[in-house]
């Protein structure tokens, strides 16, 4: 009877641990893929390829200036002399007339000009002429050659800052004109301006001419 108890609980047993169930396998995620084509090939992307920087473009080069001309400019022509110039007093000088020549008057050979100034004293000036052209010799032909200096008389009758005006091409004569009006100067042959001259100088200018009567 107990042997009987024995076998019914190690069948119990068996039959029990015959019920369990089992624990499911591990399932497992597969990704597939599908095979390409026959003949068809994979292409990869193509990698970047890193190329080198363009180069800056060249400067656009300045323009070159213009050659500065070399050539001076030509120079002006003198201003022609508008001065009106006052005829010299009638005087006659010292000088000995040529023969068949009739005697100088002193306007035809000098003419004596204040420049503009208004100088109310003829006779001064009347003694400007007579005495430069007691000191002047004028060529014993006619000629066209003429001059002009320009001198200020000063206060005392001496001249000062003596120059040519227009210079006659003749350089004896020129320097005959020249000495006549420095020598009337060195001797103060002038004389003293006028008292009633207020101006401590005087300007003059004075034409010299080769053509006579």
């Amino acid at each position: 009877m107990g042997s009987a108890l024995v076998h019914g609980l190690a069948g119990a047993m068996l039959l029990g641990g015959a019920t369990r169930h089992r624990a499911p396998p591990p399932i497992y995620k597969v990704q597939l893929i599908a095979a390409p084509a026959p003949g068809e090939e994979t292409r990869k992307a193509p990698e970047a390829v890193e190329r080198p920087a363009a180069p800056p473009p060249a400067p656009v080069p300045k323009p070159k200036p213009e050659p500065k001309s070399t050539v001076s400019k030509a120079t002006p022509p003198p201003t022609p002399d508008a001065t009106r110039r006052e005829a010299a007093p009638r005087t006659t000088p010292k000088a000995t007339p040529l023969p068949g020549e009739r005697p100088s008057t002193g306007s035809d050979v000098a003419t004596v000009s204040t420049e503009g100034v208004e100088f109310p004293y003829p006779e001064y000036l009347q003694n400007i002429v007579t005495q430069i052209l007691q000191r002047w010799q004028r060529p014993f032909q006619s000629t066209p050659l003429d001059a002009e200096v320009s001198f200020f008389i000063r206060r005392d009758g001496a001249i000062t800052d003596l120059q040519f005006v227009k210079r006659s091409g003749s350089f004896a004569f020129d320097l005959e004109a020249q000495g006549a009006v420095e020598e009337a100067g060195r001797f103060r042959a002038f004389g003293s301006l006028p008292s009633g001259w207020s101006p401590d100088v005087l300007y003059v200018r004075f034409y010299f001419s080769g053509k006579r009567q």
